[in-house]
């Protein structure tokens, strides 16, 4: 009898904790990651020469179940938990699907499309060291009377340009320390070195030129003073981390880590004070892709056309935030687990953190000197919970913070800081200069190449249920010929707005700047109480920024969706990667682009997705020389006739 008691407790412990802990939509635990990699070595692929794990993540279990599991008022059945796994062998590129609960491969196939899957960490660092033992390139240095113990190499996604693809590559550009921590602002130029990733071999060399190599003065990023940690000078209890479940003030939401996204951001509500209910707003929010053109069209630069998150993945380059420098006093820190190439987890200590944010302003006031006898000041201080990550591409360094505000807003932004990509040259002042340079000089010898970034975000928001659409209110001017109380008016004009409901994918594309409209994602079945319709609207936080470069461009094909700042399309789970699945020298058949247009799909009230890309031109200047100063972009999504009043007032 006491057996059973001791068993029945144990029990009801196990669903106390998977009520507390569990969600159906959090990450792969190490353990699961971990059986997903035995069972993948268990079987046929197991015997394989170069078995190597490239993308190991949840497969993402049906929306509507999720729903229905989050929905259910007793502890429900949990979706099952399965893996997608891609894997490179034999030459090969092998998709699997592993049921975790069954133990078993549910699903195996060859793709045999176009683009390859990201590279692994260890692809990256053998092809780093890969020249400095190759003949040719040793001579190379020799000539140049440089010390190789001294250069550092770094290799290169390379892109597709028309040609017939048969291998995964890279191209390796090489740069002189000589004491110098700045490593990217000392190329050794003139060399191209083309490598074979899957055979680890060098199948292309050129030496073509000599160029004077920047002098390692003046190009240290290190503060010379001590850094000044920062406070948020707020509560560091304000919010409660339940497994990867917040809360915080009137929201609620889920946050995870995966290698290809960094943070996903997952079944965010917001508590309506009136009714006392949590009322849908996102259900799944993260950066897809990024795409960064850099615009010498030369012969060693042509190919820098970088898409970071495909090729090689946000999350895997997320580093280990910093106390006090990245996060202020009162954060939280959370880890996250990935697959390394051999298919076991490896944990990434301190790569989130939470904490409630001062914004050192009001989020409303009003002082009031009408009523007699009084003066009247109201207001609240705006405070906001930030969940941020910081991701190193190379040279770049991305700030990606996901902000939620007690009004209902979600602000979201990206800060681009780092140092510069830079091009080794012989001039030394402006007044040298005689033909294009492609950027700006920045120093002695140093030329930033210009280029663009174009963070693109996947928004699949769920505006109090499933059933929405976008809206254009477009400002219009009119003339003003009468007034509707038939007395005169010395008005001219006035605008007004004309809501169109966008009927197809088509309409979903929309170039803003071009003429005065907010857009709406709306719930054409939902009211409030006076009969508008709920919604939230989308407020970029600067001119939104499009692509240049002509449609025929090869980078171009590759990332024509950076033509639109706004697509809108219908949901469907398998659509999350803006630059297609297979990034890697795609040819831009797969994504966002050939979806939304090939298919063109009725999107009024419907489960949508929208999808918003931050876009910076970067035109050098010597300010960002030798560490750049953050450029900041992002853009709020804010309650739109979502609430009876304003939500801040109880």
């Amino acid at each position: 009898m006491k057996i059973r008691i001791l068993t029945l407790i144990f029990l009801l412990q196990c669903v106390f904790n998977l009520g507390l802990h569990f969600h159906p939509l959090d990450p792969l635990t190490p353990q699961e990651i971990n059986k997903t990699s035995f069972i993948v070595k268990k079987s046929h692929l197991g015997t394989l020469k170069d078995l190597t794990f490239h993308y190991l993540d949840l497969e993402e279990p049906n929306k509507t179940h999720v729903l229905q599991w989050l929905s259910s008022k007793k502890p429900p059945q949990p979706p099952r938990r399965r893996s997608l796994v891609v894997v490179r062998a034999g030459g090969q590129t092998h998709e699997l699907i592993i049921d975790l609960t069954s133990g078993k491969i549910a699903s195996s196939r060859i793709y045999t499309g176009h683009g390859f899957p990201s590279f692994t960490f260890i692809e990256l660092f053998k092809a780093s060291k890969l020249p400095l033992t190759y003949p040719s390139f040793k001579k190379s240095i020799l000539d140049r009377s440089l010390n190789i113990s001294e250069v550092s190499c770094i290799p290169f996604s390379v892109g597709w340009y028309g040609e017939t693809i048969t291998r995964r590559e890279v191209k390796a550009s090489c740069f002189y320390r000589d004491g110098s921590v700045n490593v990217f602002t000392r190329p050794i130029e003139g060399i191209t070195i083309t490598i074979d990733v899957d055979s680890m071999k060098v199948v292309k060399y050129s030496d073509r030129f000599r160029k004077p190599i920047p002098d390692k003065e003046g190009n240290d990023f290190r503060t010379k003073h001590k850094p000044f940690p920062f406070s948020c000078n707020v509560s560091d209890t304000g919010f409660k981390i339940l497994g990867n479940k917040i809360k915080w003030a009137n929201w609620k939401f889920h946050v995870g880590f995966t290698a290809r996204a960094g943070i996903t951001i997952s079944t965010a509500s917001v508590l309506d004070t009136r009714t006392k209910r949590f009322r849908r707003v996102m259900y799944r929010g993260h950066l897809s892709e990024t795409f960064v053109p850099y615009m010498d069209p030369t012969y060693d630069w042509y190919f820098r056309t970088f898409m970071d998150i495909g090729e090689f993945g946000f999350g895997r380059s997320a580093v280990n935030l910093q106390p006090l420098i990245d996060c202020p006093q009162n954060a939280a820190f959370l880890d996250g687990y990935v697959a390394g190439p051999d298919g076991t987890a490896q944990g990434m200590s301190n790569v989130m953190c939470v904490f409630e944010k001062n914004g050192y302003g009001a989020s409303f006031r009003h002082t009031e000197i009408n009523v007699p006898g009084q003066v009247i000041t109201s207001g609240e201080a705006d405070i906001s919970l930030v969940v941020r990550m910081v991701a190193t591409l190379g040279n770049y360094d991305y700030i990606v913070d996901w902000e939620f505000k007690k009004n209902g807003a979600i602000r979201v932004g990206v800060d681009l800081t780092g140092v510069l990509e830079v091009k080794a040259t012989s001039y030394t002042s402006n007044e040298q200069i005689t033909e294009n340079t492609y950027g700006t000089l920045v120093a002695k010898n140093t030329i930033a190449i210009n280029h663009d970034h174009y963070l693109t975000y996947y928004l699949d928001l769920d505006i109090d249920g499933n059933g929405n659409s976008l809206v254009k209110a477009k400002l219009k001017t009119v003339r003003v010929t009468y007034v509707h109380n038939k007395t005169s008016s010395p008005r001219k004009s006035y605008w007004t707005v004309v809501k169109e409901t966008a009927k197809t994918e088509a309409d979903g594309r929309v170039r803003l700047g071009s003429e005065a409209v907010e857009l709406l994602i709306v719930n054409p079945q939902k009211k409030t109480k006076i009969g508008n319709t709920v919604g939230y609207r989308l407020i970029p936080e600067h001119l939104p920024v499009t692509s240049l470069l002509t449609d025929d461009d090869y980078p171009e094909i590759r990332a024509s969706y950076t033509k639109f700042p706004v697509w809108v399309t219908a949901y469907n789970r398998s659509e999350k990667w803006a630059g297609g699945f297979y990034s890697d020298r795609s040819r831009g058949d797969d994504g966002l682009a050939v979806w939304s247009s090939s298919r063109n799909r009725e999107i009024e009230n419907k489960d949508i997705v929208m999808w918003y890309n931050v876009g910076f031109h970067h035109i050098p200047y010597q300010e960002d020389f030798p560490v750049m100063p953050t450029l900041h972009g992002g853009f709020t999504l804010r309650p739109s006739n979502f609430f009876d009043n304003d939500p801040l007032i109880a």
